[in-house]
């Protein structure tokens, strides 16, 4: 005998997906009539998602919260409280920590989701999970922008080009402005609108719909939270590294026309190696930036202007998981490759087993070990 879903005992239907009682349904068969509205047509089309697909989502959804958790908060708590990386530009990787936190913030009720193989709250749930999604995932976007925007001006400009905590307080301020617009316009339903996706315990905005209305927003969202983060980022980046390279094509000249090795002192070394370690962490933030939100924004491309038929439900789900993903990488980032982070996770938390050397005393030794030979 068919089963259908009734919410009349909402505990004992997972014991049902487990013992296999469930059979073999279209996707948006256990919707509510009331809340049919949340499935698109498009997905009506597909066989539901078996339930260890849901359950693998699960699991992978729960190792990337834990990960997530740890590492930013790792972040937060040590660059907030440790003196030595209480800067400005550290400013901006506590808000990146913070965005990336708040996208964690959907993946119980993914988790839970996944049980029942869909939306649980309907309409109210779906906009709750998206709200958090399209917050981290916009402020996200600007904040590596932001990020890169201070890479260039440290580095290029390092004596009257570093932005102070006035100016980085402000543009923290500007990155969560950014992300508002399309974070509360599809919630309040004033332009575009939130619906489910892939296997329907996830939500999204639509970029399904067929309407004129929803392929502006798609497209306008799409230019806000990618193109245009994308754009600042590559433009910040190359006049980083064509300063880069013309600063030292200038010092190379200098110091042959003097007739010595270097114009810069070991210490002065030390301190831009620091500085370009830092500009290859942020670099590196920004390759997984692209990594993981490249795949959504066509997909939600395709949805809005190409060829549907290559949206299966799987297929809409990787992008989601690549999100996901670059979330939890990004602390883990800073940890292997920012010099005063890994030190104090080393004085901090031992157990990590992380090795790095004080880069202050570092640097200090190595300019008192060349004084007596510079006399």
């Amino acid at each position: 005998m068919e089963l259908n879903y009734t919410a009349e005992d909402p505990i004992a239907f997972p014991f049902k997906m487990v013992s296999g009682e469930v059979q073999q349904h279209m996707l948006g068969w256990n919707i509510p009539a009331e809340h049919q509205g949340l499935v698109h047509e498009h997905w009506r089309q597909f066989p539901a998602v078996d339930k260890f697909s849901h359950y693998l989502m699960a699991l992978i959804y729960f190792i990337l919260m834990i990960s997530s958790i740890t590492g930013n908060s790792l972040v937060i708590w040590i660059f907030s409280t440790s003196k030595s990386l209480r800067s400005a530009s550290n400013m901006f990787i506590v808000n990146l920590a913070i965005f990336d936190l708040t996208m964690m913030l959907e993946m119980p009720h993914l988790i839970v989701n996944s049980f029942y193989q869909r939306m649980l709250g309907d309409q109210i749930g779906c906009d709750i999970y998206s709200v958090f999604g399209a917050l981290s995932g916009i402020g996200g976007s600007i904040t590596n922008a932001v990020i890169a925007y201070d890479r260039y001006k440290t580095i290029s400009c390092p004596i009257d080009g570093r932005i102070n905590k006035v100016q980085a307080s402000i543009l923290i301020a500007v990155t969560w402005m950014w992300a508002m617009p399309f974070t509360l316009l599809p919630w309040t339903r004033v332009w575009g609108q939130f619906t489910t996706e892939g296997f329907l315990t996830t939500c999204s905005f639509d970029f399904l719909s067929e309407d004129q209305d929803t392929k502006a927003f798609v497209a306008c969202i799409f230019c806000w939270s990618y193109v245009i983060p994308m754009t600042l980022i590559c433009t910040f980046y190359s006049k980083l590294f064509v300063a880069v390279r013309h600063h030292e094509k200038m010092l190379k000249e200098q110091a042959k026309k003097m007739n010595v090795k270097s114009l810069a002192s070991n210490k002065e070394d030390a301190g831009k190696s620091v500085e370009i370690r830092i500009a290859k962490v942020a670099f590196t933030i920004f390759f997984l930036f692209v990594c993981s939100w490249t795949p959504y924004g066509v997909v939600a491309m395709i949805g809005a202007f190409g060829d549907r038929s290559l949206l299966t439900p799987v297929v809409t789900m990787i992008p989601a998981v690549f999100c996901k993903t670059v979330s939890c990488i990004d602390p883990w980032v800073y940890a292997i490759n920012h010099p005063r982070f890994r030190a104090e996770l080393e004085r901090r938390v031992p157990w990590m087993g992380v090795r790095e050397p004080d880069p202050d005393a570092t640097s200090t030794n190595a300019s008192t070990s060349t004084t007596p030979a510079d006399a």
